[in-house]
């Protein structure tokens, strides 16, 4: 049962290697996949690499870059021998209202949160309808679906990600390539370590969740890490929400 998932030997690139990311890389590496993980960052680069096992491996790249986004599917086919799975975690926020936006902290986080997703995605995709087979997963967010204030442009690059998720799975499920998403409620990482340390915001964020607390990393990862599996072969446009019952209410 050690390789129930089916992910011994997959060859997996990761695309973030800030928390979910780092996390989910060493998870396709426990399952015994051999993991490309990039970033832009060589600090997180450099924490995660010792966890990747023999068959793993780092890449610096500034994903906001289309030739980046191409050069870097490039070689991590070329490393790994092929890619099996893709998984999207690249991803920033700006938590202010509407009207404070400026055109350029607009054009920032979009390209990083989506272009950096279709760019990628597009470039495994080919790849996998090519070879017939495959699994993407995009790291979303349960701000696609609700609106919370002060996040208009983290929410709207998430929605896109679902959107966009929904109409490649439509077009590559008849060549055995599945795509979805993942999208977390409130969840402990560094992306929001600081903003949970102001007075009072765990405190009302675990209010707001059913479940009755935040979220865990390893709670996202599981999940990543059965839509790339085998036992997800036949779910595919889906985003799956791991959140506690936040959507709920």
């Amino acid at each position: 049962m050690s390789d129930w998932l089916g992910l011994q030997g997959k060859a997996v690139l990761v695309a973030g290697a800030g928390g979910i990311g780092a996390a989910a890389a060493v998870g396709f590496a426990a399952q015994g996949a051999r993991v490309l993980v990039a970033d832009k960052d060589p600090e997180r680069l450099s924490a995660v690499e010792p966890d990747l096992g023999p068959g793993g491996g780092i890449c610096r790249a500034d994903l906001r870059e289309a030739a980046a986004c191409r050069a870097l599917v490039a070689e991590s086919e070329q490393r790994l021998g092929g890619i099996d799975i893709f998984v999207h975690c690249v991803g920033v926020n700006l938590r202010q209202p509407v009207l404070e936006f400026g055109d350029e902290q607009w054009d920032e986080l979009i390209a990083v949160n989506l272009t950096s997703a279709f760019r990628l995605g597009q470039a495994v995709g080919r790849r996998m309808c090519a070879q017939g087979s495959g699994r993407i997963v995009f790291l979303s967010s349960v701000s696609g679906l609700l609106a919370h204030p002060h996040h208009a442009p983290y929410a709207a690059s998430k929605g896109g990600i679902n959107q966009m998720m929904r109409a490649m799975a439509r077009e590559w499920a008849a060549m055995g390539v599945t795509v979805n998403a993942v999208a977390p409620g409130y969840t402990e990482t560094p992306l929001t370590a600081e903003y949970l340390r102001r007075a009072g915001v765990r405190e009302g964020l675990e209010q707001l969740v059913p479940a009755g607390r935040l979220g865990r990393v390893e709670d996202v990862v599981d999940a990543i890490l059965f839509l790339s599996s085998a036992r997800a072969a036949f779910v595919t446009g889906h985003v799956l929400y791991v959140d506690g019952g936040r959507t709920l209410v």
